[in-house]
């Protein structure tokens, strides 16, 4: 396989930005499209929809078709290119917005800033990965494909509420490759996130006895008093010394206001940033004990994502760094955030992973969601070269363990309720 690479763009001033300004209004353009096909999470439909769009820019860009996996109606997209994967790409095309969210949040482009739902996290890094591997697909003309051999894109749809339906995928991409690269948005300043706690949720389920609260409350077991007990004993469970946060979020009690409430529940984020402490949290979960007699209590939920360790990003931090400076891009941040991503996945199966390269800008999940329009070429160029160099001999990605395709995620029939499309 011939090295993949990265051609500067050679010439005046005026070429580089007349480059520069053709790549940020194709970048735009992708982005307005897929901004304005919603998708939120909780939608299955909608995410059909959004999968469709996403799959026919993709291809236009790098192509061939996604193959298309159905898993519990939800469906996610993988492109494979050669037969030893070497460096996954990971995305998601789901969204927190509800329908009817560009009514009052438009997708427009005015004055370098970028807006509407779903912009920053991360509709943007979708495009950014489609233009950066088409920059390596055409270094040979635009019908060849070599330069992409070892390159996986996965690009799921239920990674807000979790990744319930694409964990398992995730982790067998990620397996035999020597790097994963995460399109999620850019920390403050567009730092490269390093570093992500490990996350866990919880639901306290706790059972009382009804009575009449005027006329005989004794015969009650209040469970709202009993959650209050509970919460108390649950938020304890934070160290801060250790950067564990355990915090009871939704609570519901009760049914009418002359009741004795027989029913409770409350739910818990824990956020902690290395496995043991993850599993002493679990533990001491499990082991909650009423505090009322004849209260009675069910513990579900359990850690859902492993932490991010600093150890898993520090080499390819290391490696785009000394990339930006031959790209004119100037030195790059790093920071470690509370949040979670597919990329703690990708970490937990052991693969070095490098998150945050996609877009710059801020106000994930919030009113003023929004890019800075003219980091794209920046970033979009950094990930393409990322790439080649992982790809490149002697490059990372170059000395992978040569394993099978997981059977789980081969080409073929599925069963069960995994199904793949063609």
């Amino acid at each position: 396989m011939r090295q993949p690479e990265v051609h500067a763009v050679t010439g005046t001033a005026d070429d580089q930005h007349t480059y520069e300004t053709e790549l940020t209004a194709q970048l735009v353009a992708d982005i307005g499209r897929l901004v304005r096909c919603e998708s939120p999470s909780e939608d299955l439909a909608a995410v059909a929809r959004s999968a469709e769009l996403v799959a026919e820019i993709g291809a236009r860009h790098l192509g061939t078709q996604p193959e298309r996996l159905v898993i519990d109606g939800r469906t996610h997209l993988r492109w494979r290119f050669g037969d030893t994967p070497r460096v996954l790409l990971l995305g998601h095309h789901d969204t927190v917005w509800p329908i009817g969210s560009l009514a009052g949040h438009p997708f427009e482009a005015r004055d370098g800033v970028l807006r509407g739902p779903g912009c920053f996290d991360m509709k943007a890094g979708l495009a950014m990965a489609f233009h950066a591997l088409a920059a390596l697909r055409s270094a040979d003309g635009p019908n060849d494909l070599d330069g992409l051999s070892g390159v996986t894109l996965l690009i799921t749809g239920d990674e807000e509420p979790g990744s319930p339906t694409s964990r398992e995928l995730i982790e067998d991409e990620a397996r035999p490759c020597a790097a994963a690269l995460v399109l999620e948005a850019a920390g403050p300043g567009g730092a490269l996130k390093t570093e992500r706690k490990g996350v866990s949720r919880y639901e306290v389920l706790v059972r009382g006895r009804a009575a009449h609260s005027g006329l005989d409350p004794e015969r009650g077991v209040n469970a709202t008093i009993e959650a209050a007990h509970q919460i108390l004993a649950v938020t304890a469970l934070g160290d801060p010394v250790r950067g564990t946060a355990v915090t009871p979020t939704r609570l519901e009690a009760g049914t009418t206001a002359n009741t004795v409430p027989a029913a409770a529940r409350f739910e818990v984020d824990v956020r902690v940033g290395d496995t043991a402490e993850q599993h002493r949290v679990d533990t001491a979960m499990r082991a909650l004990r009423p505090h009322l007699p004849g209260a009675a209590l069910e513990i579900r939920g359990g850690p859902n994502r492993p932490p991010l360790p600093a150890a898993a990003s520090r080499n390819l931090f290391e490696r785009a760094n000394r990339l930006v400076d031959g790209l004119g891009i100037g030195p790059l941040t790093s920071v470690a955030v509370g949040g979670a991503s597919d990329g703690n996945f990708t970490a937990g199966v052991g693969t070095p992973t490098l998150d945050g390269l996609g877009a710059v800008g801020g106000g994930a999940h919030a009113d003023d969601e929004h890019l800075l329009v003219a980091e794209l070429p920046k970033r979009t160029r950094l990930l393409a070269a990322l790439v080649a160099e992982l790809l490149a001999p002697g490059g990372a990605g170059w000395s992978a363990p040569t394993k099978p395709v997981p059977s789980s995620c081969a080409s073929g029939p599925a069963t069960g309720r995994h199904r793949m499309e063609p």
